[in-house]
């Protein structure tokens, strides 16, 4: 009798966490084969902080293991270009309006640089291109004709504008569990609502006023409500209904809520628009540089300007649950920095290799947890477990093990096998000194302890010091150096 032979398991379900049911559900495509996704975009105002950038890690991950399992993937990120208030109210000033009187420049300019900006982060982050970017005053005209659908059945006209009358839909809030502690409200009064939780689908421009952005409507001259937006480029491009919408935890409670109940006004029906709604939890600071009113507020591009690889960002994201909340601190980031270096590193020695068809029975399990894990309610601290034990395997063969870092990195996208260990190097915009001149002194310095000449050694050491590199004799691994700020 021959050895017996190891089957790969089949892959495991896809269970993903609804936020409407609060529950673990098996993902059931809407249509075979398909997944079709829609994220909550940024307000283009002002520049994204990390926080925000943790919804698009998450997002990001969200798709690439659809497609990790085999799903034709349509994703669709929106770009709020209008019809955004500085809070949750129904009054007040636009974001985009008041950002453009505080610089004196065109809405349109300030929101194109913010969206270039954005784009900017997302590209520097490995998040990979939705299939579209909806630009949302592209679709103010199909705004107002979802509007004027609905207007007749559950819709009331102020002076203010049209609203939306809650109490016309079934469960209006179930999503964020309004009827319960559980729910909360930042929605201002305005006179002659019927309802505290009523909101404006359209926005009249006061009287004596006049807008850099509004449109005719049958409901006066006005922008749509920040709410409409989502419904309508939703159904437009995925359909309803769509598989999954995600977003922040902050959307949960009132801007989705609004989104199900135009949904099921326009669908008559209490479909809420998507199968599944998904929610990653805050980003928590407690140095208070995350607010963007703190001036210098934490962004990607201040960590990149202090030295840090974006990666190591992401891979600090995926150190936590997207449903967990995550603490930041530099500390953490750098230990995510260190940890990077250490995955980059071991997958070095397979990086110029050919791939090769995973017949190893180590590698075919470690895949086939790694499946599980990202199975589980996208398991991403086990599954950076997995792909580190798979990194750190000997005597394999090369090519296998490349196959298999590489499958599981288009899944957690820390280009673990572009990378080199100088590429995740600290070091700081402002620094004067350059790379070329820090490695013509370390190569010295080596010289130096090498002919055991220590007085050298350590007079071009406190020269590096005094350039403001650190040379790291004691990196656990090997020699390196880092700038500081």
């Amino acid at each position: 009798m021959g050895a017996a032979m190891t089957e790969t398991p089949p892959p495991a379900p896809l269970r993903l966490f609804n936020s409407l049911t609060r529950q673990l559900e098996d993902f059931e495509p809407v249509h075979a084969g398909e997944a079709r996704v829609y994220s909550c975009g940024p307000t283009v105002y002002n520049y994204p902080h990390i926080g925000n950038m943790r919804a698009y890690v998450f997002a990001d991950t969200l798709g690439r293991t659809l497609s990790f399992k085999g799903y034709k993937l349509t994703h669709v990120i929106n770009i709020t270009d209008v019809g955004h208030l500085t809070d949750d109210a129904d009054a007040g000033e636009d974001k985009l309006e008041k950002a453009a009187a505080e610089r004196a420049q065109s809405i349109w300019d300030i929101a194109r640089h913010y969206t270039e900006a954005y784009w900017a982060d997302v590209k520097a982050l490995n998040i990979r291109q939705p299939a579209h970017w909806s630009i949302a005053t592209d679709y103010v005209p199909a705004m107002i004709e979802f509007a004027k659908a609905i207007a007749d059945k559950h819709c009331y006209e102020l002076e203010s504008g049209l609203y939306f009358d809650t109490t016309s839909v079934a469960g209006y809030g179930r999503l964020a569990r309004h009827s319960t502690d559980e729910g909360e409200s930042r929605i201002d009064p305005v006179d002659g609502k019927r309802h505290p939780a009523d909101f404006a689908i359209w926005r009249k421009t006061p009287a004596g006023e006049k807008r850099q952005m509004e449109w005719d409507s049958p409901w006066g001259r006005g922008a749509p409500g920040w709410h409409l937006e989502c419904s309508v480029m939703s159904e437009a491009l995925l359909g309803f209904p769509f598989d999954i919408h995600t977003g922040g935890i902050d959307h949960r409670e009132i801007h989705h809520p609004n989104e199900i109940a135009q949904n099921q006004a326009h669908s008559c029906s209490n479909d809420s628009g998507a199968r599944l709604w998904m929610h990653n939890n805050f980003l928590v600071d407690r140095s208070g540089k995350m607010s963007k009113s703190s001036g210098e507020f934490l962004r990607v591009q201040l960590l990149i300007d202090k030295g840090y690889h974006p990666l190591a960002y992401r891979l600090m994201c995926l150190q936590a649950h997207y449903r967990s909340e995550l603490e930041f601190s530099w500390e953490g980031l750098g230990a995510a920095l260190t940890r990077l270096k250490r995955l980059v590193m071991a997958a070095a020695s397979v990086r110029e290799v050919e791939r090769a068809p995973v017949t190893d029975r180590r590698l075919s399990g470690l895949l086939a947890r790694f499946d599980a894990a990202m199975s589980d309610d996208l398991n991403t601290p086990v599954a950076l477990t997995l792909i580190e034990d798979a990194a750190a395997l000997k005597k394999i063969d090369a090519g296998q093990k490349r196959a298999a870092l590489e499958a599981m990195d288009k899944v957690l996208g820390l280009e673990v096998l572009a990378l080199s260990r100088a590429d995740l190097r600290i070091r700081p915009k402002v620094a004067a000194v350059t790379e070329v001149e820090i490695e013509a002194a370390l190569t010295r310095r080596k010289e130096a302890r090498a002919a055991k000449d220590f007085a050298a050694s350590d007079a071009l050491r406190d020269e590096l010091l005094a350039a403001g590199v650190e040379v790291m004799d004691g990196d656990p691994l090997g020699w390196d150096w880092r700038l500081e700020n």
